[in-house]
């Protein structure tokens, strides 16, 4: 395993030199063909030194030519190396630049073969939701390319759809204006503009920004330039081009803090932060610095940059408070205050539809009182409700084309407290679009092919390589559970997997953890005993069993009595011997109080519900806050983190605000999904003592009453976790407190999923066994060096073995991740063993 690790580390290396601080930010975003080819086709100056035969901007001609991909096509490519739609009308553009210039016939005559070959099947997927910017550039590609002279052939079978998007950007040239409401405006795509549309020089003129640009768009402006022979453009391009020498953005001047946080934002999705913890921490606390600075200065009204200001601010107040720093909503939540933009959003909602996304998004991050925010998180929410209701009607946008709807319809249906992070990384890795960074006027932004690929790859490895981890510790877990007989009780739920996946799933531990592993046992033990106190064993036995706890001696028990005792014995001795190891404290005498005081609260439940005893709300949950072993779980194993609970002086019944929020919060979202199955067995919970205490009220009275305490007690959890102040607990303890409660929302959010059979089937699978489904990726190891890689595997393996102190540990393993070369070692290929 270790030279798995050392392989991953390599690429983690590799990917860290590509991102060190002296790089330019531009560098990480994907040049644009499209806006390249239009740069290229601009004649020289009369007055300059070129020649004629020659465009003015010769290095975007060069990059036009050396840039084709190897299927033929210029332009965009999703996260899995895939032509996107945008292919098309990029390719035809850097075809016209090199027909212009005479240049490059191979490379013509690939580019019309791959356009010919797929328009069929690009075109075929959008059918007739063509987005607004697509119909107007294609045509107009289509056009000059006729013009330029260039013979286009497309299938027959597409003439009928060709003419619909012509009649399409008809429509829209007939019922927009120049310059109107709607943005991007029909001006930014004047380089696709048909020549019977009257544009005068005195249009271009008025809608210049202050750099000469027109929209900030490379090809509007050049499109301008060649129109009107401005200064001010010619002053744009020429700063653009000294910018960026290899290929220019969609988009010119970006925001670089917008640049770094997006990119900060694909490490976390991708599963990746923890490899990069300090360039992370650096960004962020640089944005962080910023924005205080900028706290006094207004925020755009209702300009055309307000939705990427939005994206961004969004963005930032999510990842930032993530982290643990202070800020205000108001600060990132102007529009809230702003009914001229709050009007215009709710009109253009399509083109605002990926800023509501990362708005919603960030009010999974909301504190008590925070109203703005609640504000916010209803408003995006409706917003992207009328998308989603209207999408497949009326697309006018590019929402379509990325695939907005889909990533909508993820965050509505599965909440993010109620989604486990192993999952949630998987969903980005296999999603063709995660490279995607923000939405510009016709063409995405997306992170830079280079950097895609590694990211890519090490997103792969390191998820592979955490489901080879993952395996082979269930495997430890469910051995564990037979050998002391827990998996054989007969009676109750038999959840060994369960309790392994669900921690595994949730929190981002390092490969190696042993917490992994306390946490998964600890959650079996409660699981059987708990149902051995609820279902088996008589009032006797749970009296003797309790008592036998509370002595720690099981010299009078048998049966499953003796079975649990034994099981948590040896659970408790394993942790201690660990934590004596790591942080040289025994820790025996608090871990057999708090598993004490656990099962005296699963006693008193079974004299309530056997004894027919009715206790108030408040007795209820005093004794359910601890039955529900939430932190019975989790402290003990609090101890192995770094740094550890051993100087915060817990002791049992004595719990931190945090630590009882861990209590509480199970407890109620247990209740609210079990209240059903718990009346039938004649139990008492929450829900059903509501409805006892007020006899007016109905069972929708009570749940909402339950789900009221829960929204507000999940706010003061996440404030406690993520901000300094509260408590004096260490901030990974906090950490694995919220992980363990968002796996309670994942199990009892809208349903009791825990106590399903086939409920979880499909996320264990695609959590620990089912290969990503990422494509045909190009292979890590050039096959050249496969010999020497593989010999080198053999030599390292030879000295693991010799030098291995014992001998028993060595063992059969399947390695689930593709050969990786690089200065730092190399991995091995899928299904070789050790």
């Amino acid at each position: 395993m270790e030279l798995l690790h050392v392989s991953i580390q390599a690429i983690v290396k590799d990917v860290k030199g590509e991102m060190s601080l002296d790089i330019d930010p531009y560098s990480f975003v994907s040049p644009s063909a499209y806006d390249t080819a239009w740069l290229a086709m601009i004649n020289p100056a009369a007055d300059s030194n070129r020649p004629l035969s020659s465009p003015m901007f010769k290095a975007c001609l060069d990059w036009v030519l050396n840039n084709q991909t190897e299927e033929g096509y210029w332009g965009e490519c999703d996260s899995q190396g895939n032509p996107t739609i945008e292919s098309l009308p990029a390719t035809l553009a850097c075809v016209i630049a090199l027909k212009k210039w005479n240049v490059g016939n191979k490379n013509i005559e690939r580019g019309l073969d791959f356009v010919h070959g797929n328009a069929e099947k690009h075109l075929g997927v959008t059918h007739d939701h063509f987005p607004r910017w697509f119909t107007i550039v294609f045509p107009g590609m289509i056009e000059l390319a006729l013009k330029a002279g260039l013979e286009l052939a497309f299938p027959s079978q597409l003439n009928e759809l060709l003419s619909d998007i012509f009649h399409q950007r008809q429509r829209i040239l007939e019922t927009e204006e120049l310059v109107d409401s709607q943005y991007p405006p029909l001006l930014s795509y004047i380089e696709a503009l048909p020549s019977s549309y009257d544009i005068s020089g005195e249009d271009i003129t008025m809608n210049l920004s202050g750099d000469g640009s027109l929209f900030q768009s490379p090809a509007a402006t050049a499109r301008a330039f060649m129109a009107t022979g401005k200064e001010e453009c010619l002053g744009y391009l020429e700063s653009l081009v000294r910018r960026c020498a290899d290929g220019v953005p969609p988009t010119y001047p970006m925001d670089e803090e917008l640049i770094k946080l997006c990119v900060v934002n694909q490490l976390q999705r991708l599963g990746l932060a923890d490899h990069f913890t300090h360039e992370i921490e650096a960004n962020l606390a640089q944005l962080y610095r910023n924005y205080n600075s900028q706290e006094s200065q207004a925020k755009p009204s209702s300009n055309p940059v307000s939705a990427i200001q939005l994206h961004k601010d969004s963005l930032a107040f999510r990842l930032l408070r993530m982290h643990g720093y202070s800020v205000s909503p108001w600060q990132f939540f102007w529009f809230l205050k702003n009914q001229e933009v709050r009007a215009r959003i709710e009109k253009d909602y399509e083109y605002f539809s990926s800023a509501m996304l990362n708005v919603y998004r960030a009010t999974d991050f909301m504190f008590p009182g925070e109203y703005e925010l609640e504000e916010a998180r209803s408003f995006s929410r409706k917003v992207i409700e009328k998308v989603l209701s209207k999408g497949t009607r009326d697309n006018k946008d590019n929402f379509r084309s990325i695939n907005l709807e889909k990533m909508m319809e993820h965050e509505l249906r599965h909440p993010w407290i109620a989604r486990l992070d192993h999952l949630e990384h998987r969903t980005w890795i296999e999603d063709r679009n995660s490279n995607i960074l923000w939405v510009g006027k016709a063409f995405l932004h997306r992170l830079s092919p280079l950097l895609t690929e590694k990211l890519m790859q090490l997103a792969v490895a390191d998820y592979e390589f955490r489901q080879f981890i993952y395996r082979n510790e269930l495997e430890e877990v469910k051995r564990w559970s037979k050998n002391r007989g827990l998996s054989d009780m007969g009676f109750g739920r038999e959840k060994t997997t369960y309790c392994y996946f669900a921690i595994a799933s949730s929190i981002p531990l390092p490969y190696d953890s042993d917490i992994r592993m306390m946490i998964a046992k600890s959650a079996i033990v409660v699981t059987v005993a708990d149902d051995f106190y609820d279902m088996e064993g008589s009032l006797d036995e749970l009296n003797s069993l309790t008592d036998a706890i509370g002595r720690w001696d099981a010299s009078e028990l048998t049966g499953h009595s003796k079975t649990i005792f034994d099981a948590l014995d040896d659970l408790v001795r394993e942790i201690v011997a660990k934590v004596l190891q790591h942080q040289g404290t025994d820790i025996t005498i608090f871990l057999q109080q708090i598993w004490y005081e656990t099962f005296a609260s699963w006693l008193v439940e079974a004299k309530w519900s056997r004894g027919g005893s009715l206790p108030s709300i408040d007795e209820y949950l005093r004794t359910g806050m601890i039955s529900i072993a939430a932190h019975t779980i989790i402290l003990p194993a609090s101890f192995l983190s770094n740094p550890s609970l051993i100087d915060c002086k817990v002791r049992p019944g004595e719990y931190e605000a945090v630590t009882k929020l861990l209590m509480l919060i199970p407890r109620l979202l247990n209740d609210i999904q079990s209240y059903q199955k718990e009346q039938e067995e004649g139990k008492m919970n929450c829900v059903l003592l509501y409805l006892k205490e007020n006899p007016g009220a109905d069972i929708e009275d009570s749940t909402a009453y339950v789900r009221e305490i829960l929204d507000k007690k999940w706010g003061e959890l996440l404030q406690h976790v993520l901000m300094d102040g509260f408590g004096d607990l260490p901030k990974p303890c906090k950490l694995l407190h919220l992980s363990c409660v968002k796996v309670f929302q994942m199990f009892f959010h809208s349903r009791n999923r825990f106590d399903s059979n086939t409920e979880m089937r499909q996320d264990i699978q695609n959590a620990i066994y089912v290969p990503l489904n990422v494509g045909t990726s190009k292979p890590l190891i050039p096959p050249q060096k496969e010999d020497q890689a593989i010999n080198s595997l053999s030599e390292m393996l030879k000295i693991i073995a010799v030098q291995c102190p014992n001998p028993s540990k060595l063992f059969i393993i399947e390695v689930p991740i593709n050969v990786v070369w690089g200065s730092g070692g190399i991995a091995m290929e899928k299904g070789m063993t050790v």
